[in-house]
């Protein structure tokens, strides 16, 4: 039997109104003959105030990592993708960015705005290293906007991902100070950073070329990899030898709310990735299929159904739009 693939796309679905004003008009034949054939398997559900994306949780399901909101060690996971032999230690991903200081918010902007390239990266990553490594933090550059941060003060300190926090007010999404020690470690490693960047020499120069200041940064994707784990692997119930792909293409438009474009991007994907999934399918591949909104997550895969429900799904194909109030 042909090998199983497995795609995963994150922003299918948006509660905001002007993605349920162009659902109407999207037409995605490859997708509607997916979910034609494919039968619906476990979902994830997710609050607004949820700390983990439902993207990320199930991809931290495929991927055999420990999924708990808030607690996916992605930045130790990252390590491994990069090479390195898996370990007990505590990482997290530290990315600069923008706050924006109001009389009564403080919000955050995307730092893909930012403008940062490598050399200004690694220039403002030697500016903060002493300070972080006051907290017994080391940081390791990745690239422009995210680094990886070695410390054992990650090792059990739930962190909103940086998608979750854009545009909104950052106070919301910090770890809170009665929980550990380490938040409060954090927050005073939030105020001594702000306070060296509201008039260092490096935003001074950002100023002059007309780029955004750097006034602060945004930890996410804490903690180590589990004892026991190894090697990316699946549950076999719904994963079954599976290899997973990211499609990433309706994270910006999302995020920027450019419903146009995202409307674009999801006719790209029909007639790329979900058509070659089709073909794969027809040939009798195990193929497997998740849909990530906002609040939640469904996954479709092989599965025997009732004779009713294969009926039901000749005669009313399940449609994108079908599936907003579970996304």
């Amino acid at each position: 039997m042909p090998a199983a693939s497995h795609l995963l796309i994150p922003y299918a679905l948006s509660p905001a109104p002007g993605c349920t004003q162009v659902l109407p008009t999207l037409d995605l034949p490859m997708l509607r003959a997916l979910l034609q054939r494919l039968a619906p398997g476990p979902s994830i559900t997710a609050a607004p105030q949820s700390l983990s994306m439902p993207h990320e949780r199930a991809l931290a399901q495929a991927l055999g990592l420990p999924s708990a909101d808030g607690r996916i060690p992605w930045a130790a996971w990252r390590r491994v993708e990069q090479g390195h032999a898996p370990d007990a230690q505590a990482w997290a991903f530290v990315s600069p960015c923008l706050w924006h200081i109001g009389a009564d918010h403080v919000t955050l902007s995307d730092h893909a705005a930012l403008g940062l390239d490598e050399a200004a990266s690694r220039a403002l990553l030697d500016i903060l290293a002493p300070w972080f490594a006051e907290d017994g933090i080391t940081l390791h550059y990745e690239q422009p906007t995210r680094w990886l941060a070695q410390g054992a003060l990650f090792a059990d300190l739930a962190t909103a991902t940086f998608e979750r926090v854009i545009g909104r007010d950052v106070r919301h999404w910090l770890p809170p100070l009665a929980s550990a020690d380490a938040a409060r470690r954090l927050q005073r490693l939030h105020s001594e950073v702000q306070m060296l960047l509201y008039t260092h020499p490096f935003n001074a120069a950002r100023e002059a070329q007309g780029l955004p200041a750097v006034n602060a940064f945004w930890v996410h994707g804490a903690g180590a990899l589990p004892a026991d784990w190894q090697t990316p692997r699946a549950d076999p119930a719904t994963t079954p030898s599976a290899t997973v792909t990211v499609a990433e293409d309706l994270r910006a438009p999302a995020l920027r709310e450019d419903w146009p474009a995202w409307t674009a991007a999801w006719q790209r994907l029909d007639a790329g990735p979900l058509a070659a999934l089709h073909a794969q399918l027809q040939r009798g591949a195990a193929v497997q299929l998740t849909l990530c909104g906002e609040n939640g997550a469904l996954h479709f895969g092989p599965a025997q159904r009732h004779w009713l429900q294969r009926l039901q799904s000749i005669f009313r194909p399940l449609r994108l739009s079908d599936l907003h109030n579970a996304l």
